[in-house]
């Protein structure tokens, strides 16, 4: 951090945390500018000329209470109090305070959701026929994303080598470039089979695949062919990638495979992340039960 007096003013201190956030730590712009929207509402709370002393661990209590009174998401209080404890951190280590307030200091605790997913009739509604150019690698693309569980990012790295037909599988990077290998079922085989006879070929392009340029596809691309199919087959459009991904979860679990092979096929690090959806075949199975079993209205 650049050299200061000790105990510099809230406003100060932050101009030139953003500064080293841009400059040092190379942040991307949207990072800075999500940190200069919290840092300032922070500022507007304390007030831009308090010095760093002075500020206390109930002031950023109170301003977390607040926030929350208004209205705001628990997750925006998260990002906040984030902001807060990261600039703190930074003024410590710059020796503008001695000590981090923030650093302890709780947000509200966030209510656990349940992964939403899409009934098996409205996946394969989603794969009825239409006229779209790109009509075979849409089909191939959508049967290895739900077939497979996989991340829209994982879907859209996936290169050609990647693919093995023969023997039924998928090499996959997950988050932070960890590799798993998992089973591509043999409709999805059919399907990439059939878009890879009629792929272009892209000058030296490795991705599976491809844009109407011959390029990568993007994530923001599927995304939107999904609505668009969405709208021309008369399925939900509330789908999304990753609704297709809790899918292919759940209907595993619903068809009795393991939650730790469940867990292999994701690509979660954590058994716990897996285990959100023993919580919604529970849900299903409980609203089966009260609409079918002679007993569940009975007192």
């Amino acid at each position: 951090m650049p050299e200061m007096k000790a105990d510099p003013c809230l406003k100060e201190a932050i101009t030139l945390f953003l500064q080293e956030l841009a400059d040092v730590r190379l942040a991307s712009i949207h990072t800075v500018a999500a940190y200069r929207r919290d840092l300032s509402q922070f500022m507007d709370q304390c007030g831009e000329s308090t010095a760093l002393s002075a500020i206390t661990r109930t002031q950023i209590q109170d301003w977390l209470v607040s926030s929350h009174a208004s209205g705001l998401a628990v997750s925006t209080l998260a990002r906040r109090l984030s902001a807060v404890s990261s600039f703190f951190d930074a003024a410590v280590n710059a020796e503008w305070c001695k000590t981090n307030i923030a650093a302890g200091v709780r947000p509200p605790k966030q209510p656990k959701r349940l992964p939403r997913t899409l009934p098996p009739e409205q996946t394969s509604v989603l794969m009825g026929k239409t006229d779209r150019s790109s009509e075979l690698r849409d089909l191939a693309l959508l049967a290895v994303m739900y077939g497979c569980g996989l991340r829209v990012s994982e879907v859209v790295g996936l290169d050609l080598v990647d693919v093995d037909l023969h023997q039924f599988e998928l090499r996959v990077f997950g988050k932070g470039r960890k590799e798993r290998i998992v089973p591509l079922p043999e409709g999805a085989v059919q399907y990439v089979q059939g878009y890879l006879a009629e792929r272009m070929s892209g000058d030296e392009e490795q991705a599976l695949f491809l844009n109407n340029r011959g390029k990568r596809l993007s994530v923001r691309s599927v995304q939107r062919m999904l609505k668009e199919r969405a709208l021309q087959t008369g399925a939900d459009v509330s789908v999304t990638p990753h609704r297709l991904r809790h899918s292919f979860a759940t209907d595993l679990l619903a068809g009795g495979v393991d939650l730790r092979a469940i867990q292999e096929l994701l690509g979660h690090a954590s058994l716990a992340t897996t285990e959100r959806y023993t919580h919604l075949d529970i849900a299903k199975l409980t609203e089966v039960y009260d609409q079918t079993h002679p007993r569940a209205k009975k007192n």
